[in-house]
């Protein structure tokens, strides 16, 4: 079968955690190939989203519920994660035991192939750029630590095919999370601290080239391959965050602080849970943090459309029309606002 006729045969997919903000764009990018899509997730499905798709509510940890909806399914893409901000032992559960029992289920059912999106936290932060897909693993946090866990559970199974995604960190039309602080604030003429001197290369991701390779990974990847995926172009943390906040043109601009200090600051904060900003974040916002995507461009054919500045000012630009409705709700997940905590108090300062 060629690739064209391929790409336009109808399948049914599965999207795991389809009512987040990866989950949503999935299914839409799936309907708009003619695919028959189904959202699986705990959350009900955003009422803003209209989508002509089944959705479906629960638990990936329910076993029983997993073999009712898999049957008749070729494709999963499984996108269900707690994330950071959640316990620890609920992070495990569901990031690493979740993905286990999808690959069981999918087993089972007889599956064609699971996409896993995971990440690359699981990279840790080596000093050498950019990441290839054979680097060493060291994973941080419980976060990082379970998407590693569930990796391995990806390779290990024997019964459905499976390829591994490690997408940087993704944004666009409803994300919120940690983005809604950065937009609030530039919104608001606040100074954006930057921690160290701000020269050093953050590499990010728009959601629709991760829809992309999802979809090409899914007819395309290699039994077992493991594919980074990030934006081709993008510069400095100065470069990048200086185009969104001349694009804002609120009178905000970057504020260097001092790397040591600031981060004792937020480990503080982050120990007396009252801020959102976790060490992942905070560790890394001063390194250089890229991945080499020339695997994906060979062996997907997949090429990413957007650069950081595209994805941070479309991102913002969506936030100022209708993400600020969105934000009035707050949680954990991407698609609600993080409650600032303390970093209400140090907003008022800048």
């Amino acid at each position: 079968m060629s690739s064209h006729l391929r790409e336009k045969k109808r399948n049914r997919w599965l999207v795991t955690g389809g009512a987040g903000f990866f989950g949503v764009h999935m299914c839409r990018g799936l309907l708009e190939r003619g695919q028959s899509v189904v959202s699986f997730d705990i959350a009900q499905f955003p009422k803003e989203e209209q989508l002509d798709i089944v959705t479906e509510i629960g638990d990936i940890r329910d076993s029983r519920r997993l073999d009712q909806l898999l049957k008749g399914v070729d494709f999963v893409v499984h996108a269900a994660a707690a994330l950071a901000l959640v316990d620890p032992k609920e992070i495990r559960s569901v990031n690493a035991e979740g993905t286990r029992l999808i690959l069981d289920a999918a087993s089972r059912a007889g599956v064609q192939r699971v996409v896993y999106i995971g990440t690359t936290a699981v990279y840790g932060m080596p000093k050498q750029h950019p990441l290839y897909e054979d680097a060493p693993l060291n994973p941080m946090g419980p976060y990082g630590v379970a998407k590693a866990e569930a990796e391995q559970y990806c390779i290990a199974t024997n019964g459905v095919e499976t390829v591994r995604l490690r997408p940087k960190s993704f944004i666009g039309t409803g994300r919120l999370g940690i983005f809604q602080i950065l937009f609030d604030w530039i919104e608001s003429g606040k100074r954006i601290p930057v921690l160290g001197n701000g020269t050093n290369k953050f590499q990010l991701l728009e959601v629709r080239d991760l829809v992309d390779a999802a979809f090409l990974a899914a007819l395309y990847g290699r039994d077992k391959a493991v594919y980074n995926i990030g934006a081709e172009n993008f510069g400095t943390v100065n470069e990048d965050l200086g185009a969104l906040l001349d694009y804002a043109n609120s009178g905000s601009r970057i504020l260097h602080v001092p790397s040591g200090p600031t981060k004792g600051a937020l480990r503080a904060l982050e120990a007396l849970h009252i801020s959102p900003i976790y060490r992942w974040v905070y560790d890394t916002a001063d390194q250089d943090s890229f991945v080499s995507i020339n695997r994906a461009r060979q062996e997907l054919g997949w090429s990413p459309r957007f650069s950081n500045i595209d994805a941070l000012i479309n991102t913002y630009a969506w936030y100022l029309s209708y993400g600020k409705e969105m934000a009035k709700q707050s949680g954990t997940s991407h698609r609600v606002a993080w409650k600032q905590g303390a970093l209400r108090i140090v907003k008022f300062f800048m």
